[in-house]
């Protein structure tokens, strides 16, 4: 579920709204029965809020735990597994910055 400050990713978008952004990319892999998923989820929105222009923000939909993937330069740079506080998920974001 995209909102303002996030958007939706897919197979078709993913090279290019990912791999080949100049901005770092956060990218939520999540499920809507997912109950970690529905957890982080604000944290994973007010993120996007505070680094709108700094921080691509993106939410592709498998059907798997959580999964938050930083990209930059179209690489992997790190990586959370299921349902984290939100200072986990800012400290993922600040090394990619």
């Amino acid at each position: 579920m995209a909102s303002q400050n996030v958007f939706e990713a897919t197979d078709e978008n993913f090279q290019k709204e990912i791999l080949d952004s100049s901005l770092p990319a956060l990218v939520d892999f999540w499920a809507v029965w997912c109950a970690p998923c529905r957890t982080i989820a604000p944290h994973v929105e007010a993120l996007a809020k505070d680094y709108d222009g700094k921080l691509r923000v993106g939410k592709f939909d498998i059907r798997s735990i959580p999964t938050l993937i930083v990209f930059k330069g179209g690489k992997v740079v790190g990586q959370l597994v299921g349902a984290v506080p939100r200072a986990k998920i800012e400290e993922l974001i600040k090394k990619a910055l």
